[in-house]
């Protein structure tokens, strides 16, 4: 069978230029990504690179590419990552990892920011298949969970628990991690306005706007889809 995922990060080596700032986002798309780019040693020597994942920069790393912090940056020239899903709009949920706030900070700063993935990935319009996913400050998780019920009265919240320890699983940032379950997704525009305007949010896993293309392959090839807004 054919391994898309790996299709899509042929795909997107294409457009990594020498000396180019490269921003790396988590999963086996970029995995793939990381893995080929180590092997064009004299490209992978000009790069600087950053990420947004404990595990992507360990497999840097192992192959002695340059690292950057991204406290150390206020620019990348691109930044790829993958989704749960994503619409014609590009609008992306980005639920599994918890490291959305990072994540997002890292497509925000980049001249231009690419979803990899395989075609699974495309709906027309998100939907409720994967949960939002809030990064809270901890001070501020009864208040902010109140402030939810009160706005989504349908759907479920649930705090996530770490399965290595007695208690609540905490974020890169030392923040509380709540997965908002939805009966109906909200409207893109005002889910992403909502959420955050209430005190002590941290930051939400959807990209609203954010992505300027996206590289998906599938049965039919690769396919580079720009927002249709």
């Amino acid at each position: 069978m054919t391994d898309y995922k790996l299709e899509a990060a042929k795909a997107a080596l294409t457009l990594i230029s020498p000396n180019q700032t490269i921003g790396l986002g988590a999963g086996s798309t970029i995995a793939h990504l990381v893995n080929m780019l180590a092997q064009n040693q004299e490209l992978a020597a000009s790069l600087t690179f950053t990420s947004s994942s404990f595990k992507t920069t360990q497999l840097l790393s192992k192959y002695g590419l340059r690292i950057q912090s991204p406290a150390l940056l206020n620019k990348l020239d691109i930044y790829f990552d993958g989704c749960d899903q994503f619409d014609s709009e590009l609008n992306a949920l980005k639920s599994g990892g918890g490291i959305h706030t990072t994540e997002k900070i890292l497509a925000s700063m980049a001249q231009e920011f690419i979803l990899l993935g395989d075609e699974g990935k495309f709906a027309s319009q998100l939907n409720a298949t994967y949960p939002l996913v809030i990064e809270i400050l901890p001070q501020a998780l009864q208040i902010v969970l109140a402030k939810l019920s009160a706005l989504f009265p349908q759907a479920t919240f649930t705090q996530r628990m770490s399965t290595q320890k007695d208690g609540a699983l905490i974020s890169d940032n030392g923040n509380m991690l709540v997965d908002v379950q939805f009966t109906e997704l909200p409207e893109p525009v005002k889910l992403n306005m909502l959420v955050k305007m209430i005190p002590g949010v941290v930051e939400h896993s959807l990209f609203y706007q954010i992505a300027g293309r996206a590289i998906i392959a599938g049965e039919n090839g690769i396919r580079i889809i720009s927002p249709q807004r």
